[in-house]
Parts: C-alpha cells; sequence; structure tokens
C-alpha cells in the first residue's frame, strides 16, 4: 500500500526540525500555522512513518580536538557480497569513519573520517585502515576548507 503523499504542512514541520530539531512543539506549531495537539500528531507520525529517522546535536569536532577531516577512496581486491560485508563490518566498527558509502565504479568506497591531527591519522592508516579485509588500495585526501557542510536533504514547500 503507497503511502499518502506530504502536504505543504508535513513539509514545512520537516524543513523546520532539520533546521532546528530542539524547537518546542509550540514553536513549532506556531510557525506552521497549526495548534500545539495536531503539530505534535503531525511530527509523531512523521517519525511513524520513517521520515524523521533521528534528534541528535551537531558538534563541533575542533572543539573537540578533531581538527582534520580526511576522505579516503578505498578499492578493494573483490567485491564479491561477503568481502563487502566484511569490508563494512570493518569500517562500522571504527569510530574515526564517520561516514562509509559504496560506490558505482573505479573506487569501491568513499570514506569521511576525522582524526586530531596528521600523525594520528597517520597511525589510523596504517593500523586500521590499509589492513582492513580485502582491501587493495587506498587513496585520501585532506580537507583544507569547508564552505558547505549541511546535514539533511533539501526540502521543497
Amino acid at each position: 500500500m503507497a503511502q499518502a503523499p506530504l502536504d505543504s504542512i508535513d513539509r514545512k514541520i520537516l524543513a523546520i526540525l532539520q533546521r532546528d530539531g530542539r524547537i518546542t512543539n509550540v514553536d513549532l506549531a506556531a510557525e506552521v500555522g497549526l495548534t500545539a495537539p495536531p503539530c505534535l500528531r503531525r511530527v509523531r507520525t512523521l517519525e511513524e512513518r520513517g521520515f524523521i529517522k533521528s534528534y541528535h546535536a551537531r558538534l563541533n569536532g575542533a572543539q573537540l580536538d578533531y581538527g582534520i577531516t580526511i576522505f579516503a577512496m578505498v578499492s578493494l581486491k573483490s567485491q564479491a557480497e561477503d568481502a563487502l560485508r566484511a569490508f563494512e563490518a570493518h569500517v562500522s566498527a571504527l569510530p574515526e569513519v564517520r561516514e562509509c558509502h559504496m560506490l558505482n565504479g573505479e573506487i569501491d568506497f568513499v570514506l569521511k573520517i576525522v582524526a586530531h591531527d596528521l600523525q594520528s591519522f597517520q597511525a589510523f592508516l596504517t593500523s586500521k585502515l590499509t589492513p582492513a579485509p580485502n582491501v587493495a588500495s587506498v587513496k585520501t585526501s585532506l580537507t583544507i576548507r569547508t564552505c558547505k557542510d549541511e546535514m539533511g536533504v533539501p526540502i521543497e514547500a
């Protein structure tokens, strides 16, 4: 059974919550033009339908001494499903790996990695990433500057 489409109020709710997950229900309701009880029902329905996956705080990595961000392009020796799963399980257990995306093309995975400094990244690379199951090669690029860092997806009204 197909899900009912989102209406403009649902889309506004999603856009506001994506921008500010700590907004009170009363303030959210006022912004979207509802009273608090129906607004809360809509938010709960959006959660139940899977449109809202979680709420979290977005932390400042530099303030927490994670001064560098690196992107690693990983090629595997084999793309057999068991090899892919073994690699995914390995990187899922590494807290420095913040994102892992399987790609179509020459590179099998791209990872977003945070580290305290270059020395700690080098140690991570040589002791945890390069020897990971089935890894053929790793190419890394250090982030110099970030001009855009938005969470979520664009919400159209």
